[in-house]
């Protein structure tokens, strides 16, 4: 991956996911865009070596696993109180929960498509200065 690569999508994804939360929460938090954009440039990475499939439960288990970092940074040791999964069912430190889990995994699929539309994009745009 290139790092134009890795800086655009992480720039999408830093704006697409703080988008989702204000549509859907009405705000976010700074650590949620900076996390989105990691998340996107990971599952960018991972786009052009599987399936569907195979990316978006991979997706979804990373997800999970920097939500988890992120919301024990965040919401234990920082106390800012970005979210608090402890209502839900099948959570853990009330930082991650399986429902959250699975919205991830339903995320990755369009995630997956944007992905691989970025590196269309990118790689027309490499081909086309070669010539």
């Amino acid at each position: 991956m290139k790092v134009s690569e890795g800086f655009f999508s992480f720039l999408m994804g830093f704006f697409i996911y703080s988008l989702l939360e204000i549509v859907s929460r009405g705000y976010t938090h700074w650590t949620m865009s900076v996390t989105g954009g990691v998340v996107l440039t990971i599952l960018y990475a991972l786009s052009s070596r599987g399936t569907l499939m195979k990316s978006c439960f991979l997706g979804a288990i990373i997800i999970t696993l920097i939500e988890l970092a992120v919301g024990i940074f965040d919401n234990l040791i920082m106390n800012w109180a970005v979210w608090d999964y402890s209502a839900m069912p099948l959570n853990f430190l009330g930082q991650i929960c399986l429902p959250f889990s699975g919205l991830w995994f339903l995320l990755c699929i369009p995630a997956f498509y944007l992905c691989r539309g970025i590196r269309a994009r990118l790689c027309i745009g490499r081909l086309a200065r070669q010539d």
